[in-house]
């Protein structure tokens, strides 16, 4: 049910490809680098979207968003290559990267809960941001942070991002997926500073 949205049949207003970062396969789930894959399932769940097709070395659902045309995926590279995946996307939809593509991915330095969109910047540091850099050749595109929390010192960073939340994390880092789905519909909508203005 996707209405022909295969055909790349686009309407004047665009069309939104939103990518979720994290890794593949139940060891991973809801561990603090699967916040963007969290985010995904509740965007899937509020509009309706099914997120069960594997292409584009993805999971993607096609669907609507405020009546935008979207294309919500979950990568299936692991985290470090999530470039190869978003550019097969892009290409497949020939969307503008710059203007239509937005990410969602884990911000360790957020506390967790709070939520920062940028339209630009570099990795920070973050390797499926990095990799997506490196296949885009430009660093032009919406991202949502999505704070997990700082790494406690002595902790091994690998550990503490494959590491679960806390009971009290888990419900701020719910109530910040919550934002985030707000926030893509502002987005969407071509209203990128109202949504900057209502959640950084």
């Amino acid at each position: 049910m996707d209405g022909g949205l295969d055909k790349v049949d686009r309407w004047r207003n665009g069309m939104y490809v939103i990518v979720g970062l994290g890794n593949p396969g139940k060891k991973y789930e809801n561990t603090r680098h699967n916040v963007g894959f969290r985010c995904i399932d509740m965007l899937a769940e509020e509009h309706n979207i099914s997120v069960l097709e594997c292409k584009h070395k993805a999971m993607i659902g096609k669907g609507y968003i405020d009546g935008t045309k979207v294309v919500l995926v979950k990568p299936q590279t692991f985290m470090n290559l999530s470039g190869e995946s978003v550019r097969a996307v892009i290409d497949f939809y020939k969307v503008e990267p710059q203007t239509e593509l937005i990410v969602i991915y884990d911000d360790i330095s957020l506390a967790p809960g709070a939520l920062r969109i940028r339209k630009k910047g570099s990795a920070g540091g973050h390797n499926g941001i990095k990799n997506i850099l490196q296949h885009l050749g430009n660093d032009t595109f919406k991202r949502i942070k999505v704070g997990v929390g700082e790494k406690p010192a002595g902790f091994d960073l690998a550990d503490y991002v494959l590491g679960h939340f806390t009971p009290a994390e888990n419900k701020e880092v719910d109530e910040a997926c919550k934002k985030a789905v707000e926030a893509v519909s502002l987005l969407v909508q071509e209203k990128t500073d109202e949504a900057m203005n209502r959640f950084n």
